[in-house]
């Protein structure tokens, strides 16, 4: 679950980020592929971390 919220999350922040610097809809999507997949690692990561703590 914490993988797919932070997959949607960084890719709005990241298609946010590419529209307010004055990007086009390409960079958006650009950005928000980036910052989607980055997000969605540190989810997977936190994931795994949280299952071998409990």
């Amino acid at each position: 679950m914490i993988v797919i919220a932070g997959l949607v999350l960084g890719a709005a922040y990241g298609a946010r980020k590419a529209l307010k610097a004055g990007g086009k809809r390409l960079d958006a999507l650009q950005y928000g592929a980036g910052f989607g997949i980055a997000f969605a690692l540190l989810g997977l990561f936190l994931t795994l971390f949280i299952d071998r703590m409990v």
